[in-house]
């Protein structure tokens, strides 16, 4: 299951960037013909992720669908697995147009507390 390291690559990558700062949320972007399945990589973040910066952040993940263009007959069409058959004409010689996308979308860290003003000295 390359999905581990995938999620692995992930989780280092943000810990890496954004040092000592404590992360809430995670958002990704993994397109249906990406060739990574989406559940595997929620299924294993929480695991990866335990002992760093990223541990207990929340997962997102949006699952954009392909964009397939036919090289035969020029139609386009949606493709949510990696068979891509031309539903016009049956050809498998395609374009992916997008759906294909593996990336880091936005981060959020939390934001620490002010440190409460110290008061005024008297005499």
């Amino acid at each position: 299951m390359h999905e581990v390291s995938i999620t692995q690559e992930v989780v280092a990558t943000i810990a890496e960037r954004l040092g000592d700062r404590r992360v809430t949320v995670v958002r990704l972007e993994i397109g249906k013909l990406s060739g990574v399945v989406a559940d595997a990589v929620r299924f294993c973040f929480d695991l990866v992720a335990e002992g760093t910066t990223v541990a207990g952040a929340r997962l997102e993940i949006a699952e954009p669908p392909g964009r397939v263009l036919c090289r035969d007959c020029a139609g386009e069409y949606e493709a949510d697995s990696l068979i891509v058959l031309c539903p016009a004409c049956g050809s498998a010689y395609a374009e992916v147009l997008s759906g294909n996308e593996l990336r880091i979308r936005s981060v959020e860290v939390s934001v620490p507390c002010a440190e409460p003003a110290a008061a005024p000295r008297t005499r």
